[in-house]
């Protein structure tokens, strides 16, 4: 009982330029940040070789799920919901998607933030402005965080302003490259430095008598998170989707694109921090483990582009944080489009009105967290730790038991006209039906387990 789509919500000029943007809403900066530190301490390549497999048996079913019932539609989660079932529960947890979307958002933007005053403390630090170095990287500075989240969201705002192509489409075809040339360009340099090597080994090399079931569900909760499931970006980027497009095939690029670009990043990341041991910067907590999050990327990385000096240390420095600015910026974009396709489609306000609505509405909330940024891991916990999970199993048992498969069967076949006969629809159907949900609440009652244990 699909309701008929909305006029004008805009299209993906092209199959490559949905791809980035599905890509760039998953590669954020818990790619870099997480998922290297995440491999290195569970088993190295052991750890990637599990998550791999389970970023294909659990991320990719459910986004060709989402993907489905966006393009179905043609609408945002809620209206998505709204429009395949008359029961108003399916209807609230489209509004807990966006929910979790408004959510992360209002913390992600202080946070890639700092990204960008980071940057500038390279800059200052570089030019003996020690000063201004130590200001501008006080992540405790209430004013300061308040006025790099706006700016911050005023640059977000400003590419959904331009709509679907001219705006997401458009900025993701130089975001993304760019993300990835400077990557490999950091790797380059990287390689080649001391103390780089045991980097390399710690992250390459597998250990796999260390896999257990912590491990697996170590890479369970990583894979789910890295593609940006479960918070309705792809339903609404699904909407946005030509009948014409093959969707598992898309969903399988986005899949692959978001993996490598999180190996890349460990490649990055990991020879970089025992590089930083080798100049005596202490890359292990009182604990012993090794630093990650927040601690390694303005703590430890910075420290060391200061003790690299000259040059090279700004260059490195700078490059390093420009790239995490635009890793923030592809996923912001993909958090704040989905509100506010939620309010032109539900509410028949214009992309204008709805884009600055919204990022102000949001700012708003930022500017409490600005001032108060232990409410970070609060927020994250409840919208992202568990409220993605718990959007991605609604999702699947949706999808499987509601909708049901023999549905999504026939908008797939859009695109894909022989997959009644292919190997991948009852493969498929049985991820999405068993496989999925469980694995998905697994991953959800063992993060509460441990949280309340």
């Amino acid at each position: 009982m699909a309701t008929t789509p909305t006029n004008n919500r805009g299209t993906w000029n092209t199959k490559i330029g949905f791809i980035l943007a599905a890509a760039g809403s998953a590669v954020g900066l818990g790619n870099i940040w997480r998922f290297p530190t995440v491999m290195a301490e569970n088993g190295g390549a052991a750890f990637l070789f599990i998550y791999v497999l389970l970023v294909f048996i659990i991320g990719f079913p459910v986004m060709v799920a989402e993907l489905s019932i966006g393009r179905r539609t043609q609408k945002n989660p809620v209206g998505a919901f709204k429009a395949l079932s008359n029961n108003k529960l399916f209807t609230l947890a489209g509004f807990w998607c966006v929910l979790c979307g408004v959510a992360i958002l209002s913390f992600y933007v202080i946070i890639a933030g700092w990204t960008i005053s980071y940057f500038f403390e390279q800059v200052f630090y570089f030019f003996g402005m020690t000063d201004w170095s130590a200001w501008v990287a006080n992540t405790d500075n209430g004013w300061l965080n308040a006025g790099l989240a706006i700016l911050f969201m005023g640059l977000t705002v400003s590419i959904i302003l331009g709509g679907v192509s001219q705006g997401i489409e458009r900025a993701v075809r130089y975001l993304m490259p760019m993300l990835v040339v400077i990557i490999l360009i950091l790797i380059g340099y990287v390689m080649f430095q001391p103390g780089a090597g045991a980097g390399f080994r710690e992250y390459l090399v597998p250990d796999f008598s260390v896999i257990d079931m912590d491990l697996i569900l170590a890479a369970m909760g990583q894979a789910f998170f890295s593609l940006s499931l479960g918070m309705g970006a792809l339903i609404t980027y699904g909407s946005y989707l030509s009948k014409r497009e093959n969707i598992p095939s898309a969903a399988a690029y986005v899949t692959g694109f978001d993996v490598g670009i999180a190996f890349l990043a460990g490649m990055l990341i990991m020879p970089t921090v025992y590089m930083a041991q080798a100049q005596g910067v202490a890359i292990f907590d009182d604990a012993g483990s090794l630093l990650a999050g927040p601690a390694l990327i303005f703590q430890v990385l910075p420290e060391l582009f200061h003790e690299m000096g000259g040059l090279m240390g700004l260059i490195f420095g700078a490059s390093f944080f420009f790239l995490l600015s635009i890793a923030a910026l592809t996923s912001s974009i993909s958090l704040l489009e989905v509100p506010t396709s939620y309010v032109i489609d539900e509410h028949g306000v214009s992309r204008k009105k709805a884009a600055i609505g919204i990022g102000a509405f949001i700012t708003i909330i930022s500017l409490f967290i600005a001032f108060d940024t232990g409410l970070i891991d609060h927020i994250d916990f409840i919208f992202s730790v568990i409220g993605l999970p718990l959007g991605g199993l609604i999702i699947s048992l949706f999808l499987a038991y509601v909708w049901k498969t023999e549905s999504a069967k026939m908008e797939l076949q859009n695109g894909f006209e022989n997959i009644g006969s292919h190997w991948f629809w009852p493969v498929w159907k049985i991820f999405i039906k068993f496989i999925c949900p469980i694995l998905i609440a697994l991953i959800l009652a063992t993060t509460i387990y441990d949280v309340i244990r």
